[in-house]
């Protein structure tokens, strides 16, 4: 099997993946987030009025009195994420068509990129096969990718955390994503030294420990984010158990998907020598 194999085969397992996904999402993740913007619509609507600057206003000049009419008479306005919203997406179009899109775009992305990592480890990870090491490079890739940044930096749903601070929040979770998977990597050629020279099982227990050693001083040392307020811890917690399904669900079909995938072409391979 060569690099072309597996990247096919991983485009097509991350598509089954990205559909996957997509039930998962719309079938535990929106509910969540359409509690989350009601209650943000809620605090919209009940949020004291500011003067608009082209509002309606009186200035004196001498013994003169002129008035402006507003040309917009409304006080303040909220924010809409329902049908109703004019010349933009509306919501159930993002729950569907949109979210989608979305998770089928990652999932064929995603399969893609690991794929090409699973055929280029392929026969270097000790006595695996193409299917086992695959499915620890998909296992691995989860835990650095998606648990471990999820778990400092966990999904936050509309309603909670500024604008003014996302620009930072994202750069924060980056960051921390690269370092976990530098760490990743690192692990596995730690885990590979220590087999040779002290066996297997001291070269898993000893990579494992190395890593959670390193992710723990990164995320202690690592700003926190914490602009929840008051927001319901309930539908705070429907909404993240719900963000590792997806996550969850995303990860797990790509594995299966391509390590069947593989297995399938590795046993014709192995029928027709």
């Amino acid at each position: 099997m060569n690099a072309r194999t597996f990247l096919v085969r991983g485009l097509l397992a991350g598509l089954i993946a990205g559909i996957v996904a997509f039930g998962v999402a719309y079938t535990v993740g929106e509910p969540p987030i359409d509690t989350a913007i009601g209650l943000e619509e809620a605090a919209a609507a009940e949020a004291p009025a500011e003067p608009a600057a082209d509002e309606a206003h009186t200035h004196a000049e001498g013994d003169a009195v002129h008035t402006h009419a507003a040309a917009d008479t409304e006080e303040g306005h909220t924010h809409s994420h329902g049908d109703e919203e004019e010349g933009g997406i509306t919501r159930t179009t993002q729950k569907t068509w949109g979210l989608a899109t979305a998770t089928i775009a990652i999932g064929v992305a995603l399969g893609g990129i690991i794929a090409l990592i699973a055929a280029a480890v392929a026969g270097r990870l000790g006595r695996l096969t193409v299917v086992g090491s695959t499915a620890l490079v998909t296992a691995l890739g989860f835990v650095a990718y998606a648990l471990v940044p999820f778990l400092k930096y966990p999904a936050a749903p509309p309603a909670v955390g500024s604008g003014d601070t996302i620009g930072s929040r994202t750069a924060y979770y980056f960051a921390f994503a690269l370092i976990s998977i530098v760490a990743m990597v690192a692990t596995v050629f730690l885990g590979r030294w220590l087999a040779a020279a002290r066996g297997a099982w001291t070269g898993v227990v000893g990579a494992g420990v190395a890593y959670v050693i390193v992710v723990t001083v990164a995320a202690l040392a690592m700003p926190t984010v914490n602009e929840l307020g008051d927001f319901p811890a309930d539908v705070l917690w429907e909404f993240r158990i719900s963000s590792v399904l997806s996550l969850a669900a995303l990860w797990g079909a790509l594995g299966v998907a391509l390590t069947w995938l593989l297995g399938r072409v590795d046993t014709t391979a192995k029928a027709v020598a």
